[in-house]
């Protein structure tokens, strides 16, 4: 046989043994061979979906989308049996708002509120002179709507066919008449769980899964038999809680169907969009605040923050402040979906942290609610667009008695799946411990006065890279207070740091003490001098008129006198590059995507089902 008919014979065996393996249904490449390399990139980004759950708006889009879709984080489903009792899970509303003390607690914010801004003075050098609300009253309560139209041009959301759900901006305009619960299944950065109907872990992750993949459908065009050649970028708080995320990459690989996950902290996504290597990120969403120190794409633990207030607690605020100068819109209620929507809009507009915006002021705004007519409302504000952006420096004037108000980065409780877990780590310290000192002990047998000072330091080292330290907290200034091994401390001073730290938690802190609070706790004051010169907001709850001035002013009056030498500029980015602040961290997923580095941090849905949460410590590119 020739040697051209032998190549011959073998390229007919290759093609046999490739129709073989077609025939027992082997894997095949997700991009087509025809493609050039050239444009396989861009095709693997171009099959990422990114998605941002927020507690009022989902953001989810193609890592190649320029911009994301936004919807509200919203479901109504239709009710098994009508004539029950509606669920309506409310949006400005919320626990610790009727107490008895509620009402002193936000009379006594106010006045610090109006302490602060008479002690600042307008760019002019003068003190502002306070407008009282009696002012406004009497003009306002005279004013009667004019109407504009005898139709808003505003519809209900057709419920005709009975749909079993709707989602978005559809669930927000579902008739109140019609048989809908409405869910919001993501409250202050967390699930929504809660004892009344919807409100447990299935219910709540079956409606994300329906929120999801409905936008998934309808805004990305992407069929959901499809997602099989998708892979998903999911953004997660930088307090999480390890079992709600084991659930979420649960539903998005085995019931949705994506092929491959990595998740990723909001504040680390956020310093990938904004283009920064280190940063004290401050995210002020709609219903928490939460602040983190981030260097070098990661997030430092001790450094974390989270505070359960956000700009819907300053839209109720406004509406509060309002209301005492005589809102003409009698009939607003804060149960109704729609009135939301319009103080939301109401707070957008007109508030801002303008020193030297003072007086009164004529506004107007319309209404155009279904099945009524289009009005047209004039009103006069004065201090109230300054005072309810400042409730978010004296959380007091949000009136909310006996709630968690500051949450801590606490020690998981375990997982039976994920056995060597920080518990496994810490009951196995003392131990690696011990072994170290032996071995340094021998050594310095052998040779006297060496390595036993190294080892020591060494073992100290590892010690603290495999555990990090739990929590530290204390005022702003120096006094905090670090948890050490469970297992060694006597058990009164165990119970008194437990108690120290319930203390603290059940304090509302207010923005700029809390930013003070987070950079006081980084490890070393290099570290916080960085971040002292690099402050990022992001997040829509804190986009007022001149908010960037206002912060940076508070926190150079507000920092400790040694740094304030030290620190050559304190820099508070609001708009970096000028985007848009709620975008930052959702576009720092879609450049997360894009990265070579990334591609050792898939978690692929085979590997999901062989090893399930082990994957997320193994491949995590934070410390699970």
């Amino acid at each position: 046989m020739t040697q051209a008919e032998k190549g011959e014979a073998e390229n007919g065996k290759d093609k046999e043994r490739e129709r073989e393996r077609e025939q027992r249904g082997a894997k095949r490449p997700i991009v087509p061979a025809a493609v050039p390399e050239s444009l396989q990139e861009q095709i693997q980004s171009n099959f990422i979906v990114v998605i941002h759950p927020g507690s009022a708006t989902l953001r989810l889009g193609r890592a190649t989308d320029t911009l994301p879709v936004g919807i509200p984080h919203v479901i109504a489903r239709r009710q098994r049996q009508p004539g029950q009792a509606a669920c309506r899970e409310s949006w400005l509303l919320r626990d610790g708002l009727n107490k008895p003390e509620s009402t002193e607690q936000r009379q006594n914010g106010l006045k610090m509120v109006d302490q602060a801004i008479w002690s600042k003075k307008m760019s002019n050098g003068a003190r502002r002179i306070p407008v009282s609300p009696d002012q406004a009253r009497s003009y306002n309560r005279q004013m009667r709507p004019a109407i504009l139209d005898h139709s808003s041009g505003a519809k209900w959301t057709n419920t005709a066919n009975h749909p079993e759900f709707l989602v978005g901006e559809e669930a927000l305009y579902v008739n109140p008449l019609d048989s809908y619960n409405i869910h919001w299944p993501i409250r202050r950065g967390q699930l929504n769980l809660h004892a009344g109907p919807g409100g447990s872990l299935t219910a709540v992750l079956a409606d994300l899964e329906v929120i999801w993949s409905h936008a998934i459908q309808k805004y990305l065009e992407i069929p959901l038999k499809d997602l099989k050649y998708y892979r998903c970028i999911l953004l997660i708080p930088d307090i999480y809680n390890k079992q709600h995320v084991k659930e979420l990459v649960n539903m998005i690989l085995m019931k949705m169907g994506f092929s491959g996950i990595i998740v990723h902290q909001e504040s680390v996504c956020a310093t990938f969009g904004s283009g920064l290597s280190s940063a004290c990120i401050v995210d002020v969403g709609d219903q928490k605040t939460s602040v983190c120190c981030v260097e070098d794409g990661v997030s430092h633990r001790n450094t974390r923050l989270c505070l359960a207030y956000g700009g819907s607690d300053v839209s109720r605020c406004f509406y509060w402040l309002m209301q005492r100068a005589g809102f003409p819109y009698r009939d607003c209620q804060l149960t109704n979906k729609l009135d939301c929507l319009l103080l939301q809009h109401l707070k957008e507009t007109f508030c801002h942290l303008d020193q030297d915006i003072s007086g009164l002021q004529d506004h107007e705004f319309q209404i155009r609610h279904p099945d009524s007519p289009a009005l047209l409302y004039q009103f006069r504000l004065g201090d109230e667009k300054l005072q309810a952006p400042m409730a978010l420096f004296y959380p007091a004037t949000f009136g909310i008695v006996g709630q968690k108000m500051t949450t801590l980065q606490h020690r998981s409780q375990g997982d039976p799946e994920d056995p060597h877990d920080e518990h496994y780590l810490l009951a196995t310290q003392s131990k690696q411990e011990q072994s170290a000192k032996a071995t340094a002990d021998r050594k310095s047998m052998s040779k006297p006065g060496t390595y036993e000072g190294d080892l020591r330091g060494q073992a100290t080292d590892i010690s603290e890279r495999i555990y990090p330290q739990e929590v530290e907290l204390g005022s702003s200034q120096s006094d905090c207070m670090i948890s050490g091994n469970d297992s060694e401390e006597p058990l009164s001073a165990h119970m008194s740091r437990k108690t120290a730290i319930s203390q603290f938690e059940g304090k509302a802190l207010g923005l700029d003490k809390a930013i003070l609070h987070s950079i006081d706790c980084c490890a070393s004051d290099d570290t916080k001098k960085k971040m002292y010169s690099s402050i990022l907001v992001v997040g829509g709850g804190l986009m007022f008129h001149k908010a960037q001035e206002f912060l940076q002013h508070r926190i150079l009056n507000k920092m400790p006198p040694s740094f304030r030498r030290v620190v050559e500029n304190v820099e508070v980015i609001t708009r970096p590059k000028d985007m848009d602040p709620r975008l930052i961290a959702w576009k720092g997923g879609a450049v997360l995507a894009c990265l070579d580095t990334t591609q050792e941090l898939w978690i692929y849905q085979r590997e999901w089902q062989r090893f399930g949460v082990r994957m997320l410590r193994e491949r995590a590119a934070f410390v699970w």
